[in-house]
């Protein structure tokens, strides 16, 4: 054991001088293109440097999956750079072009990462979730063959702080959570300065209130031999009353300041006195900064004794930028050591002069290190990502009612999917918080059930009460019930959408939400779309059409974060045969992994896949009838499809998406005998309609001449006279570049303003969207008067 710990020492101090150099050659020895600092956060990356070394270096089995703090990115690139799984020309670079990332990154870092970090609190709260994916996998025929591992995170003090954090606790404790590992740096610094005195207290009783066990690693093995010795019970009871920002300020000052404050305290009694004079200046300035989360034999005891699955917090006491000239400074958080600092802590840490990027410099016995690494077990079964096969996409045909919602038809087709046996309907797995039964997933989870790692019964159907809801759990459900925290459906997304990297098995997620609400769960979708998770997430009902229940639950700029969420595809149909080809098209789109080169039909990256997001309504629509040609489903997947084409002499152009395709259509009815080649398009996607067009510029600006967009196809062929008018239940900037295409002017309506309580028709007409706005608009067009007509109601903004 001694042998071990003494080679996790050297490790500790080489990943400690790496990552410190590295930060150090990023901001004073790298050119500089501008004078904006880099930075690189050196003293949380050494706060935590001892507990990583435990962790990767003793603790971790292959199968278990880390989310890293997100300042303590460099100690992890460090780590990867020590076992030669990073170059060193990207850790030249960190913070630069194609260099390591400022925070680990699935996406953009070539290391093995396993959870992006970087948005605060995310990174902890989403290793909860993957512990629930792990066990639903678990749970299943398919998938017991998986690996099972513990899902960590590395939490900074401060990032508890942060709401997700709480809320995904609540929901762990709901779902029985186990494997799951936190250990919260506690440096007791933040960005702005000391945290409050007594956290600890509260992180325990929170914790220990939702099942977790708490392990405070307060003591190195240093301090806790001293306490041994004579007079050590005073030593320990003075660190225990010392306050956070007193024992920082200690720190920074170093040797002889720690002596002359404990001989002023604590001097007077002989034993005390012996203990302190027993120690030099270095010694004693050890002793007082060995706490337990910088003494790596400390920690790598503490991981040992585990030996349970229950969750467990690790209460880590650290000291920011411990073992460094910087540490215990309040202001260290995003300072840097200066150079005659890193030129004399250089000469402290043995590197000589010319081998700072050598990852074994000032190893006395490198093949011994080297052998020690060699049957580390975390690096044994190298990277750690795994894939699974594309699962075939059965048909999925539309209902054929001849009026419904977007919304009623989703329930109905997935109900259709949970009848069947397809392999594609086994590995769907949904989720909503608390909105189950009003977004149309009740069919399905009553079909399939609801998942727990053990059954419970239903009370209402064991005392025959009448329901619509049959809510069973059992280890086959397929559905994860959730409460109503958005961000937790996103991080359980992200989680279940990662099932095929992470564990080897592929799932299928679904998850709806009120659409207004896509807002809250913002950052935790995001943070998922930059994982590259693939889900479905549906958000029903949207927009003002919600007519009864006011603004607040009425979505007026969902369809613009549809548009510039990366990773996102967006959909807004208005029909239940257009949601169908759509909905099997995502099915496949979610398992794609190619290589993302463009195709030159839509010019869109759709070999890469993604995510997909669809916003659906509630407002029941007479149907277009059975529609099978090619232009129309293809339409429909690329963005657009023409619903009336147009004359070659069109005058006009009604552009909608959605919900108001009713109001669109009558609005050309009634124009069409004055102007007989008005044309209808009918928008499915403004996201992938503009994505298309903008890469196809790009192309071109390549040199790529014949690079033609599916929306440059489409307006092609209108004269140049032609006037656009679009329509959206949602912002008018959705669809107002669509004149920008081929230069046609354009009128967009839409929906600026929170909104009113009313029916369908009031709020239609108090916000112009309706068929009299349009052909008002129309007219306004081609009698030379100012176009659109301002809403009842609503100021007229300029």
């Amino acid at each position: 054991m001694q042998l071990s710990n003494a080679h996790l020492k050297t490790i500790e101090q080489r990943l400690l001088w790496l990552s410190h150099w590295m930060i150090h050659n990023a901001n004073h020895i790298r050119p500089k293109a501008d004078g904006i600092k880099v930075g690189g956060h050196q003293a949380s990356s050494a706060s935590m440097v001892s507990i990583l070394t435990a962790l990767y270096f003793q603790a971790l089995k292959p199968e278990d999956r880390v989310a890293v703090k997100p300042h303590a990115s460099p100690v992890f690139h460090a780590i990867q750079y020590l076992m030669g799984r990073q170059s060193r020309e990207k850790m030249e670079a960190f913070r630069g072009f194609g260099g390591v990332q400022s925070y680990p990154s699935r996406t953009k870092d070539v290391d093995d990462v396993d959870f992006s970090t970087g948005s605060v609190g995310l990174g902890v709260a989403i290793t909860s979730f993957a512990s629930l994916i792990q066990d639903y996998v678990h749970a299943k025929a398919w998938g017991s063959d998986a690996p099972m591992g513990r899902m960590v995170a590395l939490v900074g003090d401060a990032e508890l702080d942060e709401g997700n954090v709480y809320e995904c606790l609540q929901e762990g404790w709901k779902n029985d959570l186990r494997n799951t590992w936190w250990i919260i740096d506690y440096n007791r610094q933040s960005l702005d300065g000391i945290v409050r005195e007594g956290l600890f207290g509260r992180v325990e009783k929170i914790f220990d209130a939702f099942g977790w066990d708490v392990v405070r690693v307060k003591y190195g093995a240093l301090q806790r031999a001293a306490f041994e010795e004579p007079g050590g019970e005073h030593l320990r009871a003075w660190i225990d009353g010392c306050s956070n920002q007193e024992y920082a300020a200690l720190t920074y000052m170093g040797g002889a300041v720690w002596r002359k404050r404990l001989m002023d305290d604590l001097g007077d009694q002989g034993d005390v006195s012996a203990l302190i004079d027993r120690r030099s200046d270095a010694e004693l300035a050890a002793l007082m900064e060995n706490l337990g989360g910088n003494c790596v034999a400390t920690m790598a005891e503490t991981f040992a004794s585990i030996d349970h699955d229950r969750p467990t917090c690790f209460l880590a006491y650290t000291i920011k930028g411990w073992g460094t000239p910087i540490a215990g400074h309040k202001d260290n958080h995003g300072g840097l050591m200066t150079k005659a600092q890193m030129a004399e802590w250089q000469k402290h840490m043995g590197v000589p002069e010319g081998q700072e990027w050598e990852p074994f410099a000032a190893v006395k016995d490198v093949d011994a290190l080297k052998a020690f690494l060699a049957d580390v077990p975390f690096f044994q079964s190298g990277p750690r990502r795994y894939s699974d096969a594309h699962i075939p996409v059965p048909a999925v045909p539309a209902p054929d009612d001849r009026e419904i919602s977007t919304q009623a038809a989703f329930g109905k087709i997935l109900d259709a999917l949970a009848k069947g046996d397809s392999d594609l309907a086994a590995r769907i797995v949904t989720t909503s918080p608390d909105v189950t039964g009003t977004t149309s997933l009740g069919p399905w989870v009553n079909r399939r059930k609801l998942f727990a790692r053990a059954e419970q019964s239903d009370a209402f159907i064991s005392h025959r009460i009448p329901s619509t809801a049959k809510w069973e759990f059992a280890p086959e459900g397929q559905h994860i019930e959730l409460g109503i925290a958005e961000m937790n459906l996103f991080l359980l997304l992200g989680a279940a959408g990662l099932s095929h990297s992470l564990f080897g098995k592929r799932l299928i997620p679904v998850g709806t939400v009120y659409d207004p609400f896509v807002n809250r769960g913002l950052d935790a979708l995001t943070y998922a779309c930059y994982q590259d998770a693939r889900f479905l997430i549906v958000g029903t009902p949207s927009g003002v059409t919600l007519a009864p229940e006011g603004g607040a639950h009425q979505s007026i700029g969902t369809p613009l974060v549809g548009m510039s969420q990366d990773g996102l595809a967006a959909f807004e149909p208005a029909f239940a045969d257009e949601l169908a080809v759509i909905l099997e098209w995502a099915f496949d789109y979610l398992q794609r992994d190619g290589e993302g080169d463009p195709d030159e039909r839509t010019w869109l990256r759709d070999e890469t896949g993604g995510s997909v997001y669809l916003r659906l309504t509630t407002n029941p629509i007479e149907q277009p009838g059975k529609r099978a040609d090619d232009a129309f489903r293809q339409g429909a997947i690329d963005g657009a499809y023409w619903l009336r084409k147009p004359g070659p002499n069109a005058e006009v152009v009604i552009a909608y998406q959605g919900a108001v395709a009713p109001e669109a259509i009558r609005a050309a009815g009634h124009l069409a005998d004055s102007r007989r080649d008005i044309g209808v398009l009918a928008v499915t996607s403004a996201d992938r309609l503009n994505a298309g067009w903008t890469a196809a510029q790009r192309a071109r600006a390549r040199e790529l001449s014949g690079a033609e967009a599916h929306v440059e196809r489409l307006m092609g062929g209108l004269p140049a006279h032609c006037r656009i008018v679009t329509v959206i239940d949602g912002h008018p900037a959705t669809l107002s570049w669509l004149g920008g295409v081929a230069g046609h002017r354009t009128i967009p309506l839409g929906v600026e303003h929170f909104g009113q309580t009313g029916t369908i028709g009031d709020l239609y007409a108090h916000y112009g969207i309706d068929a009299k706005a349009i052909v008002e608009t129309v007219e306004g067009l081609t009698a030379g008067r100012p176009a659109g007509r301002v809403p009842r109601g609503v100021p007229d903004q300029v």
